[in-house]
């Protein structure tokens, strides 16, 4: 009995480990297979359209720099890079999109401070992380915004449209992409250092909200020079000042809003690409290399030139501890001004 015991349990432990060697073998084989589909998958990269998503409507500032930049990633990776303008919720529905799309390097995001920074202040939820939700690619460049206004409104600086904005106690009114959109937030920020009131009045994108304002409907709006050089020069528009801590060389007579008077005044906007959380690491790679040498190319670098935007370049790394530093920043404001998503 007892020989036939230990017989059988001989046996037992033979099969058990044949069994955990035909496991182990599937195990390995599977993640052979898995990485071998990825370096595929990676090594053919990119195997068609790749889509850059942009959180805002079409002929807003996001988009004036999206546009270039794909046609720069077209040449460089010799696949169409086609711009895909999802607006809406303060960008927080093209964000979703990205989060939920393959991690496969054909859908990129084009995030901005507002979407990276503020919004998970603003919003009480939010159906994306900002931090865990993407693979962080780079940053590509800051930008001031310029304080404009219609030309109908009689106000040449910025203590003169004070002086209104405190005569009308309130009822003047500004423009905006949206509830937390960078104009928002310059806007904010003007009024809580100069003490004055104005009203918010946000749409659905840049496009709109300067649509409006050069229409007459609203007089005053932060937008991008990006977006709104091509106005000031047509008279359409009148700037007063740039929200960053230095003058554009493309438009040297207009001050800084510290220069006019606003003391400790400094707001940019700057800009990101994301892919999709789990993106295969060459896949990130290759994108940053080819985003290195499009902020390289001189028509592009005089483009941003004559837009104001400044190239600002990080590895991945940078950009997520740049996104954690700026959640930091942004949601202090958001709190301290009360503001609420629209």
């Amino acid at each position: 009995m007892a020989a036939r015991w230990i017989r059988f349990h001989k046996i037992t432990r033979m099969h058990i480990a044949q069994s955990m060697l035909i496991v182990g073998r599937a195990l390995v084989l599977g993640w052979l297979t898995l990485h071998a589909a990825f370096a595929a998958e990676s090594s053919s990269y990119p195997s068609k359209a790749i889509k850059l998503v942009v959180p805002y409507p079409a002929a807003g500032g996001a988009d004036s720099l999206a546009r270039p930049l794909a046609q720069q990633l077209s040449v460089r990776l010799a696949q169409s890079v086609v711009v895909d303008n999802r607006g809406g919720a303060g960008g927080n529905i093209a964000m979703e999109l990205v989060t939920r799309s393959p991690a496969d390097g054909h859908t990129l995001m084009l995030a901005l401070t507002p979407q990276l920074a503020v919004n998970g202040a603003l919003y009480p939820k939010l159906g994306y992380d900002p931090i865990h939700g993407f693979t962080p690619i780079s940053l590509i460049a800051e930008a001031p915004y310029l304080l404009l206004v219609h030309p109908s409104l009689q106000a040449n600086t910025v203590q003169e449209l004070m002086a209104l904005a405190a005569q009308d106690k309130g009822k003047l009114a500004y423009a905006s992409s949206g509830s937390g959109s960078g104009g928002h937030m310059a806007a904010e920020l003007l009024i809580h250092l100069s003490g004055v009131s104005m009203t918010h009045v946000p749409y659905k994108g840049g496009g709109p909200a300067l649509s409006d304002v050069l229409a007459g409907h609203v007089k005053v709006i932060f937008a991008p020079a990006v977006s709104s050089m091509q106005y000031i020069q047509s008279g359409r528009l009148k700037p007063l000042a740039v929200s960053g801590k230095k003058r554009l060389a493309s438009l040297p007579q207009v001050p800084t809003m510290a220069e006019a008077g606003i003391a400790g005044y400094d707001s940019t906007v700057w800009y990101a690409l994301l892919a999709p959380a789990n993106t295969p690491r060459d896949i990130v790679q290759r994108l940053y290399a080819e985003l290195l040498q499009t902020l390289k190319d001189p028509s592009f670098k005089s483009m941003m030139a004559a837009n104001g935007i400044e190239p600002l370049v990080t590895t991945p790394e940078e950009l997520s501890s740049h996104i954690t530093q700026e959640i930091v920043k942004w949601s202090k404001v958001v709190k301290s001004s009360g503001m609420r998503a629209d």
